[in-house]
């Protein structure tokens, strides 16, 4: 028996062989009409419409993939396409898709030299101490008003220095976490001699302040800086010579480690030098801090300023809450509510609340950065 006319060769794989073309009636005018031949779907060309902006303006095919693990394409959705992976996935849209000619950033352009920016870096610190000094230097109703125009200065020197740097805030930066920022500094500065002063029934008048901690914070914007710049560079370059999403993550997550304690190095340097110019203060809290603070602007560059946000809010109405229940406390009945941060500061001294908080906080961060900034799509514009 002859096979079918219709049949397919031997050995036709399954998705190249087309379906039989339905009967087409002849034309009015008597000739007939050629017969169009209805493939099957492609789905990748549906994913291909749904990403093109993505694949056009894409340098390499990692970057592919990094975008569409970025819309939570993996590698079981990659399986439905027919494809082994995302990495493979984003190769035949790599391939298929015209784009530009653009060539990616050189070397050169991503290790720009930095000089000007360490420069920059420093200039918080800078306005930090001549504030720090104005108030020393003044007495009376007029110290108050030098403290206040310090801050002043201080905060919108660092405004504008973060906003032009690397740690500049993605889109989404909610004014939660700069409130948070802002009143985890203010305790930084005056925050552990009110504490103390009102364990002990005050306060009286002005509290000590510590002009070491936050001082070393506004010199440590520097290396925070820098580190960051440099986590940039060395990720961007690891992503362009990689080779699937699963290398990259395995390259950089050591990196992020490393820069972490590049920037531990460059904060213990800060925090040392202005204790040794304003004489100790506390240490661990401002470490803490530092940490947390970094932590939390890094996420924000890269895209991930939800988690920020929440943990700096977190902090921040913690310490706040720990300073209005010693307040509280002198009410009739509610000595309880004073009691464990009593305890607290009895045992480890006041520095040990900002320590905590902030530490705890830091390490949550911390931990987020390093399951989230190990992903290709945090390095590549989406």
């Amino acid at each position: 028996m002859t096979d079918h006319p219709s049949a397919p060769a031997h050995g036709t794989p399954w998705n190249d062989r087309q379906p039989s073309a339905p009967a087409v009636p002849p034309t009015p005018n008597g000739t007939s009409r050629t017969a169009v031949r209805r493939g099957p779907a492609d789905p990748v060309k549906a994913l291909m419409h749904r990403h093109r902006e993505l694949c056009e303006r894409a340098v390499d095919p990692l970057e592919i993939a990094a975008g569409l693990e970025a819309h939570g394409v993996t590698d079981r959705t990659a399986a439905r396409f027919r494809h082994r992976d995302v990495f493979s996935l984003a190769e035949e849209l790599y391939a298929r898709v015209p784009r530009d000619t653009q060539p990616p950033l050189s070397a050169r352009e991503l290790t720009a030299p930095s000089a000007g920016r360490a420069l920059w870096g420093l200039l918080p610190g800078t306005v930090c101490v001549l504030a720090v000094e104005g108030v020393r230097l003044t007495e009376g109703a007029v110290r108050p008003a030098v403290g206040a125009l310090g801050a002043l200065a201080f905060t919108v020197t660092l405004t504008l220095v973060l906003r032009r740097g690397p740690l500049r805030a993605g889109p989404g930066t909610r004014p939660a976490a700069v409130l948070g920022s802002a009143w985890l500094m203010a305790y930084a500065a005056g925050g552990d001699g009110l504490l103390d002063e009102a364990l002990r029934g005050g306060p009286d008048g002005a509290w000590p302040l510590d002009p070491a901690a936050v001082t070393g914070l506004a010199f440590a914007v520097a290396p925070a800086l820098w580190c960051a710049h440099l986590f940039s560079v060395q990720a961007r370059k690891k992503l362009d010579s990689s080779r699937g999403l699963a290398e990259f993550t395995g390259r950089s997550r050591p990196l992020l480690l490393a820069t972490v304690a590049l920037y531990l190095c460059g904060l213990v340097l800060c925090l040392t030098a202005t204790q040794l110019a304003y004489g100790k203060g506390e240490f661990a809290g401002a470490m803490a801090l530092g940490v947390l603070l970094w932590a939390a602007r890094l996420l924000s560059a890269h895209g991930f300023s939800a988690a920020a946000t929440k943990v700096l809010t977190i902090a921040a109405g913690t310490e706040l809450l720990a300073l209005a229940t010693v307040f509280a406390g002198r009410l009739p009945g509610c000595a309880p509510l004073a009691r464990p941060v009593d305890t607290l500061v009895g045992s480890w001294g006041p520095g040990a609340l900002p320590a905590l908080v902030c530490g705890v906080a830091a390490l949550a961060l911390l931990a987020r950065a390093v399951a989230v900034l190990a992903r290709a799509s945090a390095h590549c514009d989406q």
